[in-house]
């Protein structure tokens, strides 16, 4: 029998692959990110909940995968996990700064454990977005800054690596050839008030 970690693995396979997905900027099959994900997780764990929900953390989100399946097949644990990393976007939320602070206000209130597998989804994220899209890099390296302030509860260690990928983006982005200035990172967080 499989283990509950290759269970996910072939489920979030198939299901982003059904879903017809692929990275935005390299055109990879999706399943590379949550790969990416799952070995962030697995350097600072081996439970094996943990690595399944970061296989499927973006199956509910991206497909026509629910919550129930997810349950069903995988388990309540895994799903609740699941549940507390997906960004359901509330219906009063009219614009992407009001998306994004519903959703950081989500993951806040999620386990260490969901915080720690959001921080390694961070991480991936971050990873290349200035090399393959340095304007949207201006704005999502700020909601990233906002987001990983309000996960302390998370892993230490990928925290701190969330922390200097980002705060590296932010300071190539004021450089040549983008020259942002550095205060206009400090003035766009005032758009993301996540004060309840």
């Amino acid at each position: 029998m499989n283990s509950l970690e290759e269970q996910a693995r072939r489920y979030a396979t198939r299901a982003h692959a059904e879903a017809g997905q692929r990275r935005k900027y390299t055109d990879e099959p999706y399943i590379v990110h949550p790969a990416a994900v799952v070995e962030l997780v697995r350097s600072v764990t081996n439970s094996e909940i943990m690595l399944a929900a970061a296989w499927l953390h973006d199956t509910v989100e991206d497909t026509p995968s629910t919550l129930n399946d997810i349950s069903r097949h995988f388990g309540p644990a895994v799903a609740e996990l699941v549940e507390m990393l997906t960004d359901s976007h509330p219906a009063e939320a009219k614009n992407r700064a009001a998306r994004k602070v519903a959703h950081f206000r989500h993951t806040a209130r999620a386990s260490a454990d969901a915080q720690t597998i959001k921080l390694a989804d961070i991480i991936d994220n971050t990873r290349s977005i200035i090399h393959f899209d340095a304007h949207f890099a201006r704005v999502y390296l700020v909601e990233k800054r906002v987001q990983i302030a309000l996960l302390t509860d998370g892993n230490a260690e990928l925290w701190q690596q969330a922390s200097i990928i980002i705060e590296r983006g932010i300071e190539q982005l004021t450089q040549a050839p983008h020259h942002i200035p550095a205060d206009w990172f400090t003035r766009q967080q005032s758009k993301y008030s996540v004060a309840n």
